[in-house]
């Protein structure tokens, strides 16, 4: 006989409702295609991170800079430089990487395919560490940039940021698509707004020959001790870490790997486009911003205080804003406008960029815990077919962090790009692999000149990733990156910890040859009473209804007066089962019960035992607190005993008989057959 399907409709309640304003209305799964995303959404989507980290890379890069005093900063754009050739090969890379492996488990999948589930892992642990710093980062740079315009901001970044974090995770619980859209006009305006700034910056003063000076050209620079005189190991220490701070802008790379599924098809030619325009742009944009600061003069020092700002041969403390903030005040003095454009598309795309993470997160969540290493609530679809428990989840980390730090870059930078580069590392290492693999067997002449040309890619992608890395370790550990690494090693053992736990459950819970035909001797069923009440007479009844071997009744004596007019009910009611009343001479109820239901299952092990225990059923949660705590206790104890199964009757009291009366009103709630439905132990019929 084939299974019956139910499908029930529920009554719409108030929390539904908020939920459907806050989220919008349900997706089916068969409109999953309309979530798709074309090219010009998957850009601001997938790329609106990497793009972003334009806006606090080249100060990450000056500030460091700035400990070598005035002579560091004319190293800023060699920099820029190598940080845009790596990005360069590394999209180069991945290019090959979303052609490969256009699942969708980007560099986790790569990973694991070619050098197994702990490489996977490994991958997977530093990705979602990376993910949370991306969001907070990406936030508590727009608040810091939107501290030129709202300077009331300033002492209160870090809770700013948290109430940022939570409105994107609301608009990304709507779907990819709806956020994808809300977020492409400030992405593109944010495009806008630098290419437009470099470009007229360089007209001024290369076109008009006007004298384009940053508000800080007049100041001197004194560095630290530690980097005077700027040769030797210093200057090679300073450099390294001033060129892993610049890094920070090949974050979300890797995004679009892991987000190949959600782009319109052809899925793997349009996510290798839109890795290609990312490249492009980036790279124009970083080059425009450090160049500008170098022909306007433009300076930044530390704020942890290792560098300092000079001025007539006095240390000033001076807060002179961003990179971004200052380019703008200098290029646009003539044009207040174009100033705050610039401003305000820098937060809301700083802003937004967090969004990479708010879709690379939830994706290879799911794809963790579908392959059983993360728990299975992430991996399934919300209302809107998006990954709302990752999302979540993400969320909260990305809250914690940005409290604990107050929203500090110059702090939260030294725990990020750690884990990216472990990824970018592992995962050129395994196309690397996956080309000399199909090479073994592949003899199309074409083919193979193909495959050679992808595999030179990822080797010079693996040296210069792996070369990043090493470099970032070196000079980051000390400084917070170690943080970041225990979150990783910790996230790996926890994964491995699930996993286990998984394999064991499916093991233990396997149908073995011969249980389908192992019946118990008799079926016993024990009546918990607590009183003689209504509830008590309908578990009563519904006991002998169910026709077990036998039927009995028990009660707990914690007062002998109590227990004697019990039995005197007992026996005028005539319930036809018979009550046994175990002592309690330390007033205990659950214990007592507990150990008769052992008593009975060590002498009869091979029977079934089925408990049933009368309930009341409120409507208010106030209510739940005053009722029903012994039930849920025991009910709790007993489900940890072999043979032992346990049946709640439950008894509506009039409170709770308003929700019945609401789902009475719709003619199609609650209704599973076409002749009634039975509801916490109450007849609804389907009218």
């Amino acid at each position: 006989m084939r299974p019956q399907v139910v499908l029930c409709s529920w009554d719409v309640s108030t929390t539904d409702a908020v939920k459907r304003l806050l989220v919008g209305r349900k997706l089916a799964s068969t409109q999953l295609g309309e979530t798709l995303l074309p090219k010009r959404i998957a850009l601001p989507v997938f790329a609106s991170d990497a793009l972003s980290s334009v806006a606090y890379a080249p100060d990450e890069i000056l500030l460091t800079l700035s400990m070598a005093g005035i002579v560091g900063f004319s190293y800023s754009w060699p920099i820029a430089v190598a940080v845009a050739f790596v990005m360069f090969i590394v999209v180069l890379s991945y290019r090959q990487n979303v052609h490969a492996y256009p699942s969708g488990g980007g560099d986790y999948e790569v990973a694991t395919v070619n050098f197994g589930p702990n490489a996977g892992l490994t991958v997977a642990s530093a990705l979602l560490v990376d993910y949370v710093l991306t969001v907070a980062v990406s936030t508590s740079s727009g608040v810091q940039n939107a501290e030129a315009m709202l300077p009331w901001i300033q002492g209160h970044e870090g809770l700013v940021a948290a109430a940022l974090i939570l409105l994107l995770m609301t608009m990304n619980l709507r779907g990819v698509r709806e956020s994808g859209t809300v977020f492409a006009i400030p992405t593109y305006g944010f495009m806008i707004a630098v290419l437009g700034m470099t470009g007229w910056g360089l007209i001024r003063i290369f076109g008009f020959g006007d004298n384009l000076e940053a508000p800080t050209k007049s100041l001197d620079v004194v560095g630290s001790a530690m980097y005077d005189p700027f040769v030797g190991f210093a200057m090679v220490a300073l450099l390294a870490r001033a060129f892993s701070s610049g890094c920070a802008a090949l974050t979300g790379i890797e995004a679009i790997s892991n987000g190949v599924p959600a782009f319109k098809p052809p899925k793997s030619h349009n996510a290798a486009m839109t890795l290609t325009l990312l490249a492009s742009i980036a790279i124009s944009m970083l080059g425009g911003i450090i160049l500008l600061s170098n022909l306007t003069g433009l300076k930044l020092v530390d704020p942890d205080g290792h560098s300092h700002f000079l001025e007539n041969g006095q240390i000033v403390e001076r807060d002179v804003g961003t990179a971004m903030g200052q380019l703008a005040a200098t290029v646009f003095d003539n044009f207040p406008p174009g100033f705050y454009f610039v401003i305000i598309v820098t937060f809301i795309i700083l802003f937004l960029a967090a969004n990479t993470a708010f879709n690379g997160f939830p994706v290879l969540g799911s794809i963790l815990a579908r392959d059983g290493f993360l728990p299975k609530a992430l991996y399934t679809r919300g209302d809107r077919l998006a990954y709302s428990n990752g999302i979540l989840l993400l969320a909260v980390a990305a809250v914690a962090l940005v409290l604990a730090f107050n929203a500090s870059v110059t702090a939260l930078i030294n725990l990020y790009v750690v884990g990216v580069f472990v990824s970018f590392t592992v995962s050129q290492a395994g196309m690397l692999r996956h080309w000399s693999r199909h090479l073994k067997t592949e003899t199309d002449p074409l083919e193979r000149r193909k495959m050679q040309r992808s595999r030179v890619v990822n080797t010079i992608g693996l040296t210069c990733t792996a070369t990043v890395l090493v470099i970032v370790l070196w000079v980051k550990f000390l400084l917070g990156a170690w943080i970041a690494i225990l979150a990783m090693a910790i996230l790996f053992v926890m994964m491995r910890g699930i996993n286990n736990h998984y394999k064991k459950v499916d093991a233990e819970i396997a149908v073995e040859p011969g249980e389908r035909n192992l019946l118990p001797s008799r079926v016993r069923a024990v009546i918990v009473v607590l009183g003689i009440n209504k509830p008590t007479v309908r578990a009563v009844n519904f006991a002998k209804a169910s026709r077990p071997s036998s039927v009995e009744a028990v009660t707990v004596s914690v007062d002998a007066d109590e227990t004697k007019e019990l039995l005197d009910e007992w026996y005028v009611e005539d319930l036809g089962v018979p009550l046994r009343v175990i002592a309690s001479p330390y007033r205990e109820v659950v214990g007592p019960i507990l150990e008769f239901v052992k008593g009975v299952r060590s002498d009869s092990p091979r029977d079934v035992l089925c408990v049933y225990i009368p309930e009341y059923v409120v409507g208010h949660w106030w209510e739940q607190l005053l009722h029903n705590q012994t039930s849920l206790i025991l009910k709790t104890r007993l489900n940890f005993m072999q043979g032992v199964m346990v049946t709640s009757v439950p008894y509506l009291l009039a409170s709770s008989k308003y929700a019945v009366a609401r789902a009475k009103r719709n003619p199609a709630a609650w209704r599973s057959t076409g002749t009634g439905a039975v509801h916490s132990g109450q007849h609804l019929s389907s009218e």
